[in-house]
């Protein structure tokens, strides 16, 4: 597909000092990843994810809710990054500075090769306690025990994710705010632009001077205030900008 970009937006990123990415559920969609209420088919059609994602969820019944995100993360494994994740590997190694903020939990980012991910709610590809957050090494599989038990203070492990009723990762947050307040560029992709503070990270790059793209299929809240709206798929639009960066080297 023949995607046309516009080349003032090239020459401001072939000049920019620092580039933001946030990426949003539209882009691992692409890949095939079930977005968060997509995800509610077969045995679990009958639960909002509301009633699950939560602290209080998995106080009242830690089995249900973990069983739930193994579900989930089985759903996610085996899944590809598509075309567009490549893309922004391909655009960290052409831009002077690129700072890829997401709000996916799928590690497709990770797995395509980019690094130095800020991942704002977390990962589903980890686990931690539910207690003291101890990390562990890898997701545990104990069939005895579901949840398994954290091997450092024996409270319940749950998944390394942000549910509702919690705060976003203090050091993510400040990390993503600070580098959206300070990029020359910042990139909205597949994200519904209404969940916030995510959502807010678009607007303070705009009101600290920042050039604002959003490549989305759909209208979005932040649609009116971009520089450039780029509708259609990232994974066909991000290696279209990445191929008019490289025509111009």
């Amino acid at each position: 597909m023949s995607v046309s970009i516009p080349a003032e937006l090239i020459s401001q990123l072939r000049t920019a000092n620092h580039l933001v990415v946030m990426t949003g559920a539209g882009v691992s969609a692409e890949s095939g990843v079930p977005t968060f209420r997509d995800a509610q088919t077969g045995l679990w059609a009958k639960y909002e994810p509301t009633e699950l994602a939560t602290p209080q969820a998995f106080s009242r019944d830690p089995k249900l809710v973990w069983e739930w995100y193994v579900w989930r993360k089985g759903k996610v494994e085996g899944v590809l990054p598509n075309a567009g994740h490549h893309a922004l590997v391909e655009l960290q190694k052409l831009a002077s500075k690129l700072t890829l903020i997401t709000q996916n939990v799928d590690g497709l980012h990770q797995q395509a090769g980019s690094d130095s991910v800020i991942e704002l709610h977390g990962s589903i590809m980890r686990a931690k306690c539910f207690e003291q957050n101890h990390i562990a090494d890898e997701w545990p599989d104990d069939s005895q025990q579901q949840p398994p038990i954290c091997k450092s203070c024996g409270s319940l492990m749950r998944p390394d994710v942000v549910w509702f009723n919690e705060s976003l990762p203090a050091k993510s947050l400040q990390s993503a705010a600070e580098a959206s307040r300070n990029c020359d560029v910042f990139f909205s992709i597949g994200t519904s632009s209404v969940v916030h503070p995510a959502a807010a990270l678009a607007v303070s790059a705009a009101e600290s001077g920042a050039t604002l793209v959003e490549i989305n299929p759909n209208t979005t809240p932040l649609t009116h205030q971009a520089d450039y709206v780029l509708q259609g798929a990232s994974g066909v639009i991000l290696p279209a900008i990445v191929n008019c960066l490289k025509k111009q080297n």
